[in-house]
């Protein structure tokens, strides 16, 4: 069992894993790939996961990604799992979810592992070696995100954090759910963040508009979640192989303006300055990682 640092931020809990490394300011950019449709996204998304598989033997340990993003790649995942065609690469995955509203009950409408089961299917989740969503229906969310990251170490981190963009003011954006302003710092490895009535609607319009069949009841409940859960910069950091898709500027507009700011910003070599930019901005995060694919559609206008 791993010891765990717990730092609080204005609020917002953190932790740390006590075997950091130094923390290292490398800006890698960010080369975005421009595909035709959605589908080419998600095909382009299961691409990289049959490229991990190739590459390494065992087990493949991958976060999935949550709303839009990567709902192709699930169709696809799901529709695989129908045959016995990827039954071997199905029986190497370790998957885990990225973040999660808290308290909620685990079989509410609004939770993305509702979501996750809705599109990938019955099929996918016996064929997978195991599925670790965060527990969200404990009286103690913080003893249940540490229990989900020990078993996230012990079965060797991410080879794959498929990953999204999320749309904040001032042209700011969040990965997994770090939102800018929390105090996330390269040694965070999760984190226990108070919910805003923003993110609310922004989650609720978000599953709505994704074909998630919800109810009123459920809908209340999600509305009365006080914290997200998220994994935080040092998962992303130690992550193999980082898979980004951004396939919902239609309707999600802002993201044409924030995407750019990420695109556009290089950090600052001074470590102070380069944490600012980061906390201001966590979706400059992905700046920092070597091994990125970042898959866009035109209507991202890059």
């Amino acid at each position: 069992m791993t010891k765990f640092t717990r730092e609080i931020d204005n609020e917002n809990v953190w932790l740390s894993q006590n075997n950091q490394t130094e923390f290292n300011i490398t800006d890698y950019g960010v080369k975005p790939i421009v595909l035709g449709t959605e589908a080419e996204v998600g095909q382009a998304m299961l691409q990289e996961l049959y490229k991990t598989a190739q590459s390494k033997e065992g087990d493949i340990n991958i976060a999935l990604l949550g709303g839009r993003g990567a709902q192709e790649l699930h169709r696809l995942l799901g529709a695989l799992a129908q045959t016995s065609e990827q039954d071997e690469l199905l029986g190497r995955l370790n998957v885990f979810t990225q973040d999660a509203l808290a308290p909620l009950g685990m079989k509410n409408s609004f939770s993305f592992v509702r979501d996750f089961e809705r599109i990938l299917g019955e099929a996918f989740f016996k064929k997978i070696k195991s599925f670790t969503p965060m527990q969200t229906d404990t009286q103690d969310i913080e003893s249940a995100l540490i229990a989900y990251l020990n078993k996230l170490e012990e079965l060797g981190g991410l080879d794959i954090f498929f990953i999204g963009h999320g749309p904040e003011e001032n042209e700011a954006s969040h990965l997994a759910y770090i939102k800018p302003f929390s105090g996330a710092k390269p040694q965070h490895i999760a984190g226990i963040i108070p919910i805003s009535s923003s993110i609310l609607e922004h989650h609720i319009s978000k599953f709505k508009a994704g074909g998630s069949l919800v109810n009123e009841s459920d809908e209340m409940e999600c509305r009365a979640a006080q914290y997200i859960l998220t994994l935080g910069p040092a998962a992303i950091l130690q992550a193999k192989k980082i898979v980004q898709s951004v396939v919902d500027a239609d309707s999600a507009p802002a993201k044409v303006k924030t995407y750019a700011n990420v695109l556009n910003t290089k950090l600052s070599f001074n470590k102070e300055e380069a944490l600012e930019q980061l906390n201001t901005n966590p979706g400059l995060w992905i700046r920092l990682h070597q091994n990125t694919k970042s898959f866009v559609l035109p209507n991202l206008g890059v």
